[in-house]
């Protein structure tokens, strides 16, 4: 059973990234507030120039059409409204509250930085025992385990849909030849296969999805296979709890370890991956 101490002590560690998050939201929001403040006018007065540019370069001596006449007005006049709308909020509180209008984005990032290193330092405080934080530990790996697979089905979907495109397109440019003669309209197909064929395996080689999943879904399977030995107790966790937790995080961020070290090797080129080996 939780003590009352440890779970005080996981709401208010849980309390300090909360704030975090909500200081990165605000972040964000006043970064899109500050970008629309500045951004419309900015457009409301080069949509000006280009009504007068257009006039003068396009319609020199003639008259403008009222169908252009009419756009650009309706451009001018939404984002004059649009600054005349984001200026009231941002300086009349009373109209509308948009949160942390008047406020620097520089300010909200120096709050952000001072709660992490608030969080920093109350973490280390309140910092629970090493067998707490190893059991907290193999609790987060399904999720870990969760996300490998995620990554490894997407490398291999990425993969058997190069290869779909690759095998469509080899068997049209084939048949295209032979169907056409003269070679037009099909010259035109043909280049563009032959460039698809191109593109896609020069991707496969340099992005190697095929490898990627593989090694992914392999880390995935070892890792919930230390998980259900650890459950059931059976070899190599048969040691008492606070060492069969100990032996389980070592264990697991090594495979982690190994599955960033396999994918720098598929970054690096075949040259480098043979010296790396």
């Amino acid at each position: 059973m939780t003590s009352p101490i440890s779970r005080n002590t996981t709401d208010e560690l849980i309390q300090y990234r909360r704030d975090i998050a909500d200081l990165q939201r605000r972040i964000r929001n006043r970064r899109m507030q500050v970008l629309g403040l500045y951004g419309t006018p900015i457009l409301f007065i080069l949509s000006l120039f280009s009504w007068i540019a257009a006039k003068n370069f396009l319609w020199l001596g003639n008259n403008m059409p009222g169908s252009v006449h009419g756009a650009f007005f309706l451009v001018a006049a939404v984002l004059a409204g649009a600054s005349a709308f984001q200026f009231a909020i941002e300086f009349s509180s009373e109209f509308w509250d948009w949160g942390d209008e008047k406020t620097s984005v520089a300010k909200l990032r120096l709050d952000l930085e001072l709660s992490e290193e608030r969080r920093i330092l109350e973490a280390r405080r309140l910092t629970p025992s090493v067998v707490e934080r190893q059991a907290s530990y193999k609790e987060r790996t399904p999720a870990e385990v969760d996300r490998l697979r995620k990554e490894s089905r997407h490398y291999r979907r990425m993969h058997l849909w190069m290869q779909w495109l690759l095998f469509f397109s080899s068997a049209s440019i084939s048949g295209i030849t032979a169907w056409y003669d003269p070679p037009q309209p099909g010259k035109g197909a043909l280049i563009f296969l032959g460039f698809t064929i191109t593109v896609i395996t020069a991707a496969t080689g340099y992005f190697k999805p095929r490898e990627r999943a593989f090694n992914l879904q392999q880390t995935a399977d070892t890792i919930e296979q230390h998980v259900t030995a650890l459950d059931l107790g059976i070899a190599p966790y048969v040691q008492a709890d606070a060492a069969n937790l100990e032996l389980f995080a070592t264990t697991v961020e090594n495979m982690r370890v190994e599955q960033r070290k396999r994918e720098q090797q598929l970054d690096q080129p075949h040259q480098g991956q043979q010296e790396v080996v």
